[in-house]
């Protein structure tokens, strides 16, 4: 293969940074972004993922539970919490969550992953319930909660210092932090988009917390809501150095923004380039991250396996149910589930090989599969902006 040819000498210099390991700049993110040459750019990803974990490709078997959607943040961005005209306001009770977890009680699932909407009248002692709720009802299962807006309002009505509430919660059962609680680090999209949110600077020291807590993190950026380039890098740029300082994250999920049923729906959708192109970037810029992780129910499952060959080496799991948002994989279908072996078919069309992982990418051994993944029993229905 002539490198020339695929990459130009525009990224030609790019390429001998990613050869001798060497970070890059800024600069070089705008580059990455700006270029016309997105294969090019994905050829570079591909070489720094493919450096980190050879032609594996992970997944996990997990739940999602939102356990509320009453917010009182009102991102523009955000079509999930209940508002006039959308989707009615609901707070699952323990045992609501208790018949969720039961519904797939018959599939062997590593995590449950659980968020929700910021919603005041919630006591301290239901986020200890709902964690505790998961162990007793899935014993083993990694639990993984709440976003960093999230521990904000949690330390604010426990009235405790936030690494007193993650004390706590460690001692109730859980086992980890996802992504999200801020959408892109710029203060700028922070005062536009997500005012009442806690701003970067905070989610900062949340994220320090977190680290200081012995707990693991992941981390994501939305785009597509009106963020700039120079926003994203810059947002990759803090990532990095705050992971050079605490060692915690596990892993970027870049996540598309969809605009239905927001306060932006003048939005275009997400292409297909600005996805790959974004997956690709966060490999190139976030040198320490281990991994990258491509979220099917966001960006589509096609989309998901031309990913890994840009860049990403996870395709997140089986979801089983994500509310937040609904993935339209063909005209009038709203998928919130994927099975085991779609899921390794999924990763195998790709040509890559299939790696079953837990939350914290240990891998998991080989089991005795159930005949179904489908629930035993009708989730609870709720009233979504998407359906």
């Amino acid at each position: 293969m002539k490198l020339d040819i695929v990459l130009g000498s525009e990224l030609m210099p790019l390429y001998e940074k990613v050869v001798r390991g060497e970070r890059l700049s800024a600069a070089d993110g705008m580059l990455l972004y700006q270029t016309p040459n997105l294969s090019g750019v994905g050829y570079l990803a591909n070489l720094v993922r493919e450096r980190w974990h050879d032609n594996r490709a992970f997944y996990v078997r997990n739940q999602h539970i939102n356990y509320t959607n009453i917010c009182n943040k009102f991102c523009k961005f955000c079509s999930f919490y209940a508002k006039k005209g959308g989707p009615k306001p609901y707070t699952l009770s323990l045992e609501e969550v208790r018949q969720r977890l039961r519904a797939y009680r018959h599939v062997p699932i590593t995590e449950v992953h659980m968020v929700g909407g910021v919603n005041p009248r919630i006591p301290y002692d239901y986020y200890l319930d709902l964690i505790r709720t998961a162990r007793e009802e899935r014993p083993g299962v990694h639990v993984k909660a709440f976003t960093a807006v999230e521990w904000e309002e949690i330390s604010r009505i426990s009235k405790k210092p936030l690494n007193e509430v993650l004390q706590d919660m460690k001692a109730a059962g859980l086992g980890s932090v996802p992504g999200g609680g801020i959408e892109v680090l710029s203060d700028r999209a922070h005062a536009e988009l997500f005012p009442k949110k806690i701003n970067g600077a905070r989610w900062i020291e949340i994220a320090r917390d977190i680290a200081q807590a012995g707990l693991k993190q992941y981390a994501t950026l939305l785009y597509g809501m009106g963020e700039t380039l120079e926003e994203r890098v810059d947002h990759f740029v803090q990532l990095r150095e705050l992971q050079d300082e605490t060692g915690h994250f596990l892993a970027m999920t870049p996540l598309a923004f969809h605009p239905e049923g927001t306060e932006l729906p003048d939005r275009p959708h997400t292409s297909g380039e600005e996805d790959l192109r974004n997956i690709a970037v966060s490999r190139l810029m976030l040198d320490n991250f281990p991994h990258i992780k491509s979220f099917w129910i966001m960006n589509t499952t096609a989309i998901t396996q031309v990913a890994l060959w840009y860049g990403a080496d996870d395709v997140d799991g089986t979801i089983h149910e994500y509310e937040i948002i609904y993935q339209d994989d063909a005209p009038g279908v709203k998928q919130q589930v994927i099975t085991r072996k779609q899921l390794i078919r999924l990763i195998q069309e790709a040509g890559r090989d299939p790696v079953e992982r837990d939350s914290l990418y240990q891998i998991v051994p080989p089991r005795e599969e159930p005949e179904t993944e489908k629930p035993l029993r009708q989730p609870l229905l709720l009233p979504m902006s998407k359906v």
